[in-house]
């Protein structure tokens, strides 16, 4: 049994019946085809009866197709009825309760049990019984019918069928109805997983994607697309991607992936961990292919890593510290001495020189172990930058002070830990101011921010006039304790890209095109959930 149910429908449909049962009656009863069956006793009753019922009829089909008129209960009974006087009307005249024409009360006790509610299609099924029964008894009295117990058995017979048909189309109707309402609220319970569901996949940030049997791309979230630089395009194609595809290809034939970190070429030039699975236990299933930033996970790592080595720093520091300390107060003590000669005092410098130096390298491996998880906040760069210049400067004497030069003329969004790009431009600038050339007797710096047209993301350069790197350095150049001096620790850089990748953030060396040295933060997209 169909679990749908439109009480309008069904009512066009029934006065769609209707319609055509008045304009078949009044052919035949036109045409002669049955007059020992139609109006036989009085044709002009037949006649008018039949003429009314249809013209009622097709005005009331009109009225449901092209207004759309939906009728109460109290209309709808009184459409019964007045089908119920038409057929009376129609039997009466054609010989009674015993002509086959009463069955048609049948057809509308069962529609008013469909249509009405409760206890009103019972008393429609009383009124037809009635009318039938007071239609027999009338032309009983008045034709003085010899035959009357049979025609009183008929109208009983018809009454009684009257009563079981509404009773049995309510009955179904209720069920209908329940049926109805269960398959509706389980397919809006239904509707609303599918929708959670839905705003799940594309919420995840892990990257999904689902292949079928052809490798034709039929699902992907806002993940896979943004790690695989989709943009816009609402119906990818594989063979977008020549590296995905080839080892969507090696994974179907052999089950094996090799190698699971996938390069983006297109935009941002991330590194993605591939991975795949069946959606079914058919060799020939659709593909599920999960999409993960293997920065990200790096990251993560990076931090779990950085977590033992501060355990680990930390007790050596404090194992190196107290020795430290002893020598460095011993040498002070020595350095007081009087008499001590020239050569000596030379040797207790020497120790102190370098006691200073191991201090500082035990400072900035502190640094690095205690470093704190990073809290991206969105800033505006060509804001912030000013402000940053300002207070750097400030904090240098006057002698010592740079001139230094920003360029941000647009607004530049960025997302990245405040205190922590504070860190890294120091460091920066203290570098950059360490080796730059000064072209008119004080150290200078420039600099510029700005957002990349090809990936949309913004960057900060910083700028300096000195003789850069050497290209054997370049290698090593973000190595911890690498160094060109030999009072430096090698960790100022290295932790300046270690903060760089807990914001997802890239810095590399490059020179300008006017052959500058150039230190290139590639921050991550301000929108970019980290």
């Amino acid at each position: 049994m169909s679990a749908h149910y439109n009480p309008f429908e069904l009512l066009r449909v029934y006065t769609f019946y209707r319609t055509l049962l008045g304009i078949i009656l009044l052919i035949m009863f036109g045409g002669n085809l049955a007059p020992k069956v139609l109006g036989k006793d009085n044709p002009d009753i037949f006649l008018f009866a039949s003429v009314g019922y249809t013209i009622f009829n097709v005005s009331t089909l009109l009225l449901l197709w092209k207004v759309r008129f939906s009728p109460s209960q109290k209309q709808l009974f009184a459409l019964f009825l007045i089908e119920i006087a038409a057929v009376i009307l129609l039997m009466h005249s054609s010989g009674g309760a015993s002509n086959a024409l009463g069955y048609l009360l049948l057809v509308a006790a069962a529609a008013g049990g469909m249509l009405l509610r409760g206890q009103i299609a019972f008393f429609l099924a009383a009124i037809a019984s009635m009318a039938v029964i007071s239609e027999t008894a009338y032309r009983s009295i008045n034709d003085s019918l010899s035959n009357n117990s049979n025609a009183f058995f008929s109208a009983g017979i018809l009454g009684g069928l009257i009563f079981i048909s509404a009773i049995i189309f309510q009955y179904l109707t209720k069920k209908i109805l329940t049926s109805n309402q269960e398959a509706i609220s389980q397919a809006s319970h239904a509707a609303h997983i599918q929708k959670l569901a839905q705003q799940i996949v594309e919420r995840m940030r892990t990257g999904i994607m689902v292949l079928d049997r052809s490798n034709q791309i039929t699902m992907f979230n806002n993940a896979a697309a943004k790690l695989l630089s989709l943009g816009g395009n609402s119906t990818p194609q594989l063979s977008g991607s020549p590296d995905l595809q080839e080892k969507v290809e090696l994974w179907q034939r052999t089950n094996t992936n090799p190698s699971p970190i996938l390069r983006v070429e297109s935009d941002t030039n991330d590194e993605v961990k591939v991975n795949f699975a069946k959606l079914g236990q058919d060799q020939n299933s659709n593909t599920l292919i999960f999409l993960e930033d293997n920065r990200a996970i790096t990251q993560q790592a990076q931090q779990l890593k950085l977590a033992s080595l501060g355990r680990l720093t930390a007790s050596i520091a404090h194992e190196i510290r107290n020795p430290l300390a002893a020598i460095s107060h011993a040498s002070q003590l020595l350095s007081e001495d009087d008499d001590l000669p020239p050569g000596n005092k030379r040797l207790v410098e020497i120790i102190g020189s370098h006691t200073k130096r191991v201090n500082q390298i035990i400072e900035n491996i502190l640094q690095l172990s205690r470093r704190k998880i990073s809290n991206p906040q969105t800033i505006s760069l060509n804001e912030w930058l000013p402000k940053f210049i300002n207070d750097y400067c400030a904090s240098k004497s006057a002698k010592d002070k740079p001139l230094i030069d920003c360029i941000a003329p647009d607004q530049i969004p960025a997302k990245f830990d405040v205190s922590q790009l504070q860190q890294v431009l120091t460091n920066l600038c203290d570098n950059g101011l360490r080796y730059s050339q000064p072209p008119e007797g004080c150290p200078q710096l420039v600099l510029e921010a700005g957002i990349d047209r090809n990936t949309q993301q913004p960057f900060i350069k910083v700028i300096d006039f000195g003789e850069g790197i050497s290209k054997e350095n370049l290698a090593h150049l973000f190595e911890p304790f690498f160094t060109t001096e030999n009072t430096g620790s090698g960790l100022g850089l290295y932790i300046c890209k270690e903060l760089c990748e807990s914001n997802q953030a890239l810095i590399s060396y490059e020179h300008t095109h006017e052959g500058l040295s150039c230190f290139h933060i590639h921050l991550a997209h301000p929108e970019k959930t980290m």
